[in-house]
């Protein structure tokens, strides 16, 4: 058990999506545009009194070596710590797309001690109860593959991998990739709500993954019923129906003791607003998360 330990809190940049920053997710079509760079999130980051950021190549703008080598400096010249977030085969938003072994040179060069990925499954319908399908397996069994091929480049480094449970993988399946691989280096990235979307309860994908975890996507939607079906709706950190204090209670009580970190992400939705509206609203959404992770959850001391 590790209930007093103190977590350190970052950010994940998909919260800040709309103003151009992680990446775009969930349709297709023009990218938004770039209303705060990096280094703007990285001084903001610093006056929000956060540790860290799990950023992606959007963020990068580029892998020039140049380039790199300065967003290495900058977080450090912050305190920063950083994390890199890829995906195998976004659909949405390609530019995130990394190999397992592509990836570990670009988080070398800036400094990040963990790479994330996202497995970016095809599932079959039916959705409900697919966990495990053969045609799903299948794609597990390369991902293995991959991971094992790949590790040397993690073992020179000493870079962390962390599976994820996107938005189509099941916990249980993202436990079966880890103990396949059976590496120290290769573990989890537990997202507290991406297993709503496969039909799965978070509080059970949370206590599943959380033996395994190397960080976290601490995130919270709230559940829209109306005639036109379900909506699971981005929403500031405790203004949801994700059980934020029992989620971060099962990490302090089940993950590894070198869990240390708490990245949150909010999925702030554009509806109907024009962009520069919507903008200012998924800022006050970051801010108002903060000051609930900070207040409420007691992780820090800082009041934005």
């Amino acid at each position: 058990m590790y209930n007093d330990r103190k977590m350190k809190l970052g950010i994940h940049t998909y919260t800040l999506h709309l103003s151009g920053l992680g990446q775009n997710w969930g349709f297709v079509g023009d990218h938004f545009k770039q209303a705060m760079t990096l280094d703007q999130l990285m001084d903001n980051a610093v006056i929000w009194g956060l540790d860290g950021l799990h950023l992606t190549n959007v963020d990068l703008g580029s892998k020039d070596p140049a380039r790199l080598k300065a967003v290495k400096k900058a977080a450090e010249d912050h305190g920063l710590y950083l994390e890199f977030n890829c995906a195998l085969n976004e659909e949405f938003d390609p530019r995130i797309n990394e190999t397992f072994a592509s990836a570990v040179p670009v988080a070398e060069a800036i400094g990040a001690d963990l790479i994330k990925f996202g497995l970016d499954i095809r599932r079959p319908k039916p959705l409900y109860g697919s966990c495990f399908n053969p045609q799903v397996m299948r794609q597990l069994c390369d991902v293995v593959d991959q991971i094992k091929a790949a590790l040397p480049e993690y073992e020179r480094t000493g870079i962390k991998l962390a599976v994820e449970n996107h938005t189509e993988t099941f916990a249980d399946e993202i436990v079966w990739v880890i103990e396949q691989v059976n590496h120290p280096l290769v573990g989890a990235c537990v997202d507290t709500i991406n297993s709503v979307s496969v039909l799965e309860n978070p509080d059970y994908a949370t206590t599943r993954l959380a033996p395994y975890a190397f960080c976290c996507h601490f995130c919270d939607n709230e559940l829209i019923r109306d005639q036109h079906g379900a909506h699971f709706i981005g929403v500031p950190l405790g203004q949801g129906d994700i059980d934020s204090k029992r989620a971060l209670q099962t990490l302090k009580d089940l993950a590894p003791a070198a869990f240390d970190r708490i990245t949150f992400e909010v999925e702030w939705s554009i509806g109907d607003d024009p962009i520069e509206v919507a903008q200012k609203k998924e800022l006050q959404a970051c801010i108002d998360s903060i000051n609930y992770l900070r207040n409420d959850l007691g992780i820090g001391v800082r009041k934005v």
